[in-house]
């Protein structure tokens, strides 16, 4: 068999394989059990291999470059397009082994081990936040029902927690709800130890990493939002500017257009949605920081005089991640816009 090209549907126990030679005719349909793949990659000629960027995607994708084949990972919807009628794993396969052949496809990065464990790290502490909240909105809304509000925050927590944890007016619950509301207390105090702990791990890799570092200079942008972009982007040179990139991240208007009429509607939401909430909510901290400071951000206050601040936000958002890329892509540190100013003055009058 001289095969040129496979496409893998993956799975979770039985992969299917679809593999052509170099005129385009089928060579190769077959199952694979998850035990099978290595050894049956190992026994191919080097070659040009195709999958789905999904679960376990960038693992098999490393395991089988490790054998000298070419491999390429897509999105999804991109070989939805090349599906022939129903879909199935063989169907699936096939269009997977087609689109990787088409040259305007867009490919997936692969990711290393190291980049996939970081990127883990923001995953575990974002789910232990919001599971944290759901604790938190559970313990307001029971005590809420015997008539015991507090103020929103850390001090109106810790006052209701203190309810639940102080002898004295334990004795004026019920005794059922005391059992229940001591269970959300204890698993709150753990949560936030286990965050805690997740926060300085996410720290120690920031002050290692000299492009995080970097990123941490860009304002609306710290230390989680500087490390998880710097383990997301595996190469910069992927995009050709700082506007790929925003719209990468989904913060670009989403188009129907058609006929010669352009109708743009709200963001377009692609790419990683945890990227895009990090940005949004520290373009949202730049909003409010200019509205103090208004001498500091002259472009943001102009926007503010004409768009509401929500918009505002998100075209800040947009704004940061144009600066993110160029300074992966081009190195140095972020410098305010009169600082630079100030600096091309300088190289002018010493030219």
């Amino acid at each position: 068999m001289q095969v040129s090209t496979i496409g893998v549907d993956l799975a979770k126990n039985v992969f299917q394989v679809h593999g052509v030679d170099r005129a385009g005719k089928v060579v190769i349909t077959r199952q694979l059990r998850r035990k099978q793949v290595i050894g049956f990659f190992s026994k191919i000629p080097p070659c040009l291999v195709g999958m789905e960027a999904c679960g376990t995607a960038h693992h098999w994708a490393r395991e089988v470059s490790k054998l000298g084949h070419t491999e390429r990972l897509m999105p999804p919807s991109y070989v939805k397009g090349y599906v022939k009628r129903s879909k199935n794993d063989a169907a699936d396969a096939a269009a997977i082994c087609e689109a990787v052949t088409r040259p305007s496809m867009r490919f997936v990065p692969i990711k290393s081990a190291d980049q996939q464990a970081l990127l883990m790290l923001h995953r575990t502490r974002d789910l232990l936040i919001r599971q944290r909240t759901q604790l938190i909105n559970a313990l307001r809304a029971h005590l809420a029902e015997f008539g015991l509000v507090a103020e929103t925050g850390r001090e109106g927590l810790a006052q209701l927690a203190a309810i639940i944890t102080d002898e004295s007016n334990r004795e004026a619950l019920p005794a059922a709800m005391k059992q229940a509301l001591q269970a959300i207390v204890d698993q709150l105090a753990a949560l936030e130890l286990q965050i805690g702990t997740l926060d300085r791990a996410i720290h120690a890799h920031h002050r290692a990493n000299d492009m995080s570092c970097r990123l941490e200079t860009v304002p609306g942008i710290g230390v989680i939002g500087a490390t998880a972009i710097a383990s997301a982007v595996t190469d910069p040179s992927d995009f050709k500017s700082g506007r790929d990139f925003a719209a990468w991240i989904g913060l670009v208007p989403r188009q129907h257009s058609t006929g010669g009429k352009e109708r743009l509607g709200g963001i377009s939401k692609q790419g990683d949605r945890y990227l895009r909430r990090l940005l949004v909510i520290g373009a949202t901290a730049v909003v409010r920081h200019a509205r103090q400071q208004p001498q500091k951000h002259p472009w943001v206050m102009r926007l503010l005089a004409k768009k509401p601040a929500k918009l505002v936000a998100v075209a800040v958002a947009n704004k940061m991640a144009r600066i993110a890329w160029a300074i992966m892509a081009k190195g140095g540190y972020y410098r305010a816009p009169e600082l630079a100013a100030a600096a091309r003055r300088g190289l002018a009058m010493g030219a």
